[in-house]
C-alpha cells in the first residue's frame, strides 16, 4: 500500500527553523576553520575538531527540526535512538576528515577535491542514516537518480564552503560562504525528501502523525548547547575578529632585544647562523685635549 506524505505539516515554519540552524552551524564551523588557519601548530587540532563538531551538529539539527514537519497520513512515526546518534556521531567524523585535510593541505588541488568529497558525503550519510532510524508500519523506497542528486549538492557545496573558508578572509565574505553552503544543505536535505515514497505493510487505519516532539527535543538539547558554547567560543577568541596569526612567545634574554629573537626565531641569540659569536665592536671613542 502506497503511504501519503506530507512533508510541510506546519508550513514554512521548519523549513525556515531547519535553515537557520544549518546557518549557525555552518557559520561556526567554518569560521573554526579560517580560525585553525591563523593558530600555531599545537592549537590547530582544536579549531578543526570544534568546526567539525559544530558543522556535525549544526546539519544534524537542521535533519530533525526539518523532520517535525514530516507525516504519513497513515501510521505514527517513532526514532530508533542509537541510529540516529550513530548519525550525528557520522557526520561529526565524517566532516571532521574532510576539515582536516583542508586544514593540514591547504584549500587548493587534490586537498580540497578530497577534502570536499568526504565531507559531502558525511552530510549525505548523516541524512539517509538518519532515516533510516525511522520506525513506521512500513518501509521507504528511493529514486536512484533523485537520491545521486542531492550527494552531488551535498559535495559541491561542502568543496565551495571549505575553499572560501581556506581563502576567505573577511568576516562578510565567511558569513556569505556560510549562508550558501546552510542553502545547499537544506537543500540536498529536501531533495532527498523528494526521492522517496512510502510502502506501508498491509492496510493501517491508525492515525497518522509526524515524529514525536516529546522524543524529538530531548535529542536536539544536546547539539544546541553545543552549537552556543561553540558560539561564545568564537565570539570571545578576539582573533576571530582581528584576523592575524598567533605569536609564538617571544624569549627575552638579557643583551638580546626581543625585535630580533622575534624576526628570527629559529636563530640563536649571539651567534651568527653557526660561525661563532658575534662580536661587538668596542665603541669610538673621541680624543679630546683633557684625554691625549
Amino acid at each position: 500500500m502506497q503511504g501519503t506524505v506530507e512533508g510541510f505539516s506546519y508550513g514554512a515554519v521548519t523549513p525556515v527553523v531547519a535553515y537557520l540552524m544549518a546557518c549557525i552551524g555552518s557559520a561556526l564551523g567554518l569560521r573554526c576553520t579560517s580560525r585553525s588557519l591563523l593558530a600555531t601548530h599545537p592549537r590547530r587540532p582544536v579549531w578543526l575538531a570544534l568546526g567539525a563538531a559544530a558543522i556535525g551538529s549544526g546539519i544534524w539539527t537542521m535533519h530533525f527540526v526539518a523532520m517535525m514537519g514530516f507525516t504519513i497520513e497513515e501510521t505514527s512515526i517513532h526514532y530508533d535512538q542509537p541510529i540516529t546518534y550513530a548519525s550525528l556521531a557520522l557526520a561529526i567524523v565524517m566532516v571532521g576528515v574532510g576539515i582536516f585535510i583542508v586544514g593540514y593541505r591547504g584549500a587548493t588541488g587534490t586537498a580540497l577535491f578530497t577534502g570536499g568529497t568526504i565531507t559531502g558525503l558525511g552530510v549525505a550519510s548523516m541524512h539517509y542514516l538518519g532515516m533510516a532510524g525511522m520506525r513506521f508500519h512500513g518501509r521507504f523506497t528511493y529514486n536512484t537518480l533523485t537520491v545521486a542528486a542531492s550527494v552531488v549538492i551535498a559535495v559541491v557545496a561542502a568543496t565551495a564552503a571549505l575553499w572560501a573558508a581556506g581563502r576567505v578572509r573577511g568576516f562578510l565574505w565567511s558569513v556569505g560562504a556560510s549562508l550558501v553552503m546552510a542553502l545547499a544543505v537544506t537543500g540536498m536535505h529536501y531533495t532527498g525528501m523528494v526521492a522517496l515514497s512510502v510502502q506501508l505493510d498491509g492496510t493501517s487505519h491508525a492515525a497518522g502523525s509526524g515524529p514525536e516532539a516529546s522524543v524529538l527535543v530531548p535529542m536536539l538539547i544536546g547539539p544546541l548547547a553545543f552549537l552556543l558554547l561553540a558560539g561564545a567560543v568564537v565570539v570571545f577568541d578576539p582573533l576571530m575578529v582581528t584576523g592575524r596569526p598567533d605569536r609564538a612567545p617571544v624569549e627575552r634574554k638579557p643583551g638580546v632585544p626581543a625585535a630580533a629573537v622575534a624576526s628570527h626565531p629559529g636563530r640563536r641569540p649571539g651567534r651568527d647562523q653557526g660561525h661563532g659569536p658575534v662580536r661587538q665592536a668596542a665603541p669610538h671613542r673621541y680624543r679630546t685635549p683633557q684625554n691625549r
